[in-house]
């Protein structure tokens, strides 16, 4: 492609609203433009490095047995209420009516009309397992879309779902795809984890995300030092302590307080003159309409994901004034166990604690000396906190690491859940009537681009990897009015070209300068720099983009060495 016949629109200074590397970037490299909150347009290089990681995904997609569909993206509301998630899935979901005021969604994803499509198709066992997939456009009406493309309202996605007899054909499907995953993120060239996750609004029994390491990601994983355990912060588990005793300390006597005013643990911790850890902090959840106490120590935060997990609920939420009012018989900031009317919980971090501080469900007032057991009771204990750096591995013992990530794909095993809800069944080997086992997949494809420039770039621009590089080769001739450069530069193009390898020519009457910078900041891979002194000694000069060595090549062998080096950049 000729440069100057490129719809290639850079920006030399950066936006003011953009946030992360990868929004400026892609700003300033013409890949992408907003449109409006969270919805981009973009650009001809943007697109084709969108389609270089949809090429990656379809063939690991297909070689793993899956088939490509194409399913709409407006589905309507029966769908969404047979499973269950018209009114659970919230606000993201983008509602609209017809003219015949019937109710329809755009879909953030396709497990519902996967399932209708299937359940129709499919008769006997004998027709599974299937595997199918797509690549295509999803809208979720985010609260704050962020970050360009990696958080954005309308965004590709690749949704891939698998249906099997039982669950060690479900197993292999989901072994199958998370191996596909893995070789999809390392042809992409990044430096990624597999993480357990929480399944969230899809659900299912169990799931793992992709993440790619990167110091600016959102996201928070935790790993082992010393084994390959790896979660993301809201899966990450802390095991019940085990042969640890409770302090021996002798029980003191529960002692009420005046605190006034003394609501948070900062406050409480400076009033009493004790530590947090000594602190047992109290609060009050509405879970699916049912009120329940959570308890961990006052140094530690709780996980609500971990607690709605572990109470199974659909909805969970802190509870209203007038809840804790009901449940406490006193305002917030002094709720506490003793004699509290609803369920109490405790996270594993109480199991050891004797002689803490409680609130008094009272107003201002605070107990000393409470104990479990003798003071309150507690219906369960269970990992109720977020783990903390340091803290021990639940799989070898070793100490958990914190980094940050940028998620860019999520497997998940969903089990029965969608099958029974929508009465997706097949006759077994018997006869009998069964449910199938499914699972889905799905990987961000705007993403997975926006990722790989956070992971990879430097103070000049992006630095693409070759395999989704939007262009593999930019040829810049130093002065395009120079008659000996210009053919030089014209027959490189086009012996490059028949190669099929995919350049770019500078042709632009720029100075040097502004087409070196321009080629830094859109990252392309190879830079052949074409100047009268070199080109007299019979030589071109070729730069690595993302080792920034520069070699002279001899006129008769650039065609070559530029043909290796591709072939080696995408064979990485």
């Amino acid at each position: 492609m000729r440069y100057s016949e490129m719809f290639l629109p850079t920006v030399k200074e950066t936006p003011s609203d953009a946030e992360v590397v990868s929004h400026k970037l892609m700003l300033r490299a013409g890949m992408i433009r907003k449109l409006a909150g969270g919805i981009y347009s973009y650009l001809p290089l943007g697109y084709r490095a969108i389609r270089k990681v949809e090429q990656i995904v379809r063939e690991e997609m297909d070689r793993t047995g899956a088939q490509e569909v194409f399913l709409p993206a407006v589905q309507p509301a029966e769908l969404w209420k047979e499973s269950g998630r018209w009114n659970f899935y919230g606000k993201e979901l983008l509602r609209l009516r017809d003219r015949h005021n019937r109710d329809y969604c755009i879909g953030p994803t396709h497990e519902e009309v996967i399932t209708d499509l299937i359940r129709d198709e499919i008769q006997t066992y004998r027709q599974l397992p299937k595997n199918l997939y797509q690549i295509q456009t999803k809208f979720r009406d985010e609260i704050r879309p962020r970050f360009g493309v990696m958080r954005s309202r309308e965004f590709g996605m690749k949704d891939a779902y698998s249906f099997d007899v039982d669950e060690a054909g479900a197993e292999e499907s989901y072994k199958k795809m998370f191996d596909a995953y893995n070789r999809i993120f390392e042809r992409c060239g990044f430096h990624f984890r597999a993480v357990e996750a929480d399944s969230g609004s899809i659900g299912g029994s169990y799931s793992h995300e992709f993440m790619v390491t990167a110091d600016t990601g959102e996201d928070a994983m935790v790993f082992c030092s010393s084994c390959a355990y790896a979660a993301n912060l809201e899966k990450a588990e802390v095991n019940r302590p085990e042969g640890i005793s409770v302090d021996e300390a002798e029980p003191a006597s529960p002692e009420d307080v005046y605190t006034p005013d003394v609501k948070t643990i900062e406050e409480v911790c400076r009033f009493l003159d004790v530590g947090p850890e000594q602190v047992v902090k109290t609060l009050i959840f509405l879970c699916d309409d049912r009120p329940v106490a959570a308890l961990v120590r006052g140094d530690e935060e709780i996980n609500e994901i971990k607690l709605k997990n572990h109470l199974g609920c659909d909805v969970i939420e802190l509870a209203t004034e007038e809840i804790i009012s009901e449940v406490t018989e006193s305002p917030r900031g002094f709720a506490g166990p003793i004699g509290i009317k609803c369920d109490v919980i405790a996270d594993y971090s109480l199991i050891t604690m004797t002689n803490f501080v409680v609130g008094a469900n009272r107003e201002n007032y605070h107990i000393r000396g409470c104990n479990i057991g003798r003071d309150f009771e507690v219906a369960e204990y269970a990992d109720l906190r977020f783990v903390k750096e340091g803290d021990t591995c639940p799989r070898c013992g070793g100490s958990l690491n914190f980094a940050r990530g940028i998620e860019v794909g999520h497997v998940f095993k969903l089990g029965t859940k969608y099958s029974k809800a929508m009465n997706a069944t097949f006759l077994d080997s018997d006869g009998k009537e069964k449910h199938m086992i499914m699972g889905c997949y799905g990987i961000g494809i705007g993403r997975t681009v926006a990722a790989c420039i956070e992971q990879s770039n430097d103070k000049d621009g992006i630095v693409w990897p070759m395999t989704i590089a939007p262009y593999q080769v930019i040829i810049t001739p130093i002065n395009v009015n120079q008659e000996e450069l210009l053919k030089a530069a014209e027959d490189i193009y086009g012996a490059l070209q028949k190669r099929g390898i995919e350049v770019i020519l500078d042709d632009r009457d720029e100075r040097a300068g502004v087409k070196f910078k321009d080629a830094d900041l859109i990252g392309i891979p190879i830079r052949v720099t074409i100047g009268a002194r070199s080109l007299a000694e019979g030589n071109v000069e070729v730069k690595v983009r993302k080792s920034g060595a520069v070699e002279a090549i001899p006129l008769e062998k650039v065609e070559d060495f530029i043909a290796d080096t591709v072939a080696e950049g995408l064979a990485q």
